[in-house]
């Protein structure tokens, strides 16, 4: 039996083509807030004996987080046999260490979180650095999906003659991936950050790749200053308005707005997150995965 699906609030589209392709159907359920700001949940379809799908990116995990616990307790107390989480996005893994006095490495706490009321988590190109894999921090079964080859056919079949342009040398691993599935060439920048919002990068070598499109490549876009930094210097070194590839669309603030206004060409990303830049749809790789959970 395929699992049900329920969208939490704001996944609604990507969750009813998730459905489609499936050939399952959606959870209806009732989430609100009472006057004093409790949340209130309901579950209207049975779920007993069934595979439940909690879809949930987590793009703002903190207010989304009760809602979510909620919803999956609520369905294990009314039998259903299995919850996972679908979340495209997956939050709070860039704390992987304890980098001043004090800090809490919050990527361990937010795993022991999830694995404690969950069967399963879902979730594409996870910010791995120093913990390898997802099963470091979560002790319940986990699955990272890869997004690279759809990203490799968008390069390969929307942009001509591209040259791949990594951030840093976190990303030359997946880049190098990238550019091997869509036959191109790649750099590596050498990037410094000096706290939430100032990034340097080393000016790139791009003489070699005067006529080629720089595609600047990264896997989650939040305040866009590496990406910003990088479009200005290769504007400077006289290479064409550079395609912004990513994967996941946090977008704080106006960083959108100022990416576009320091000289990108196309910004181009997964739905993993919903944004208008959105061009690379994963729901049939998200929905592959989901037909092959346990029932």
């Amino acid at each position: 039996m395929r699992p049900l699906l329920l969208a939490l609030p704001g996944n609604e589209a990507l969750t009813q083509e998730l459905a489609y392709q499936l050939g399952t159907s959606l959870a209806d359920y009732t989430l609100r807030s009472f006057p004093d700001g409790e949340t209130y949940v309901q579950l209207h379809t049975p779920v007993a004996g069934r595979t439940l799908v909690l879809v949930c990116t987590l793009a703002q995990p903190n207010p989304q987080l009760v809602p979510l616990y909620f919803l999956a307790e609520t369905a294990r107390d009314l039998g259903a046999r299995r919850v996972y989480l679908l979340a495209p996005y997956l939050a709070y893994m860039r704390q992987d260490a304890r980098f001043q006095p004090g800090e809490g490495i919050t990527s361990a706490y937010f795993a022991r979180l999830l694995s404690g009321f969950l069967d399963g988590l879902l979730t594409v190109a996870p910010h791995l650095h120093r913990w390898h894999q997802l099963r470091d921090i979560y002790s319940m079964p986990t699955q990272a999906l890869h997004a690279t080859g759809p990203l490799a056919q968008y390069v390969r079949m929307q942009v001509t003659q591209p040259v791949l342009i990594g951030p840093d040398s976190e990303s030359k691993q997946w880049v190098a991936a990238i550019a091997r599935e869509a036959g191109c060439p790649f750099l590596v920048l050498n990037k410094q950050r000096h706290g939430d919002r100032s990034v340097k990068i080393a000016p790139p070598d791009v003489a070699r790749f005067q006529h080629h499109t720089p595609v600047v490549v990264d896997d989650i876009i939040s305040t866009a200053r590496t990406m910003i930094a990088t479009v200005q210097h290769l504007r400077r070194a006289g290479l064409p308005a550079p395609v912004c590839l990513g994967i996941h669309a946090l977008f704080v603030g106006a960083s959108y707005q100022e990416l576009m206004a320091a000289g990108a060409g196309p910004v181009v990303t997964c739905n993993t997150v919903p944004h208008p830049s959105n061009a690379i749809n994963l729901a049939p790789l998200l929905a592959d995965a989901l037909a092959r959970l346990p029932g």
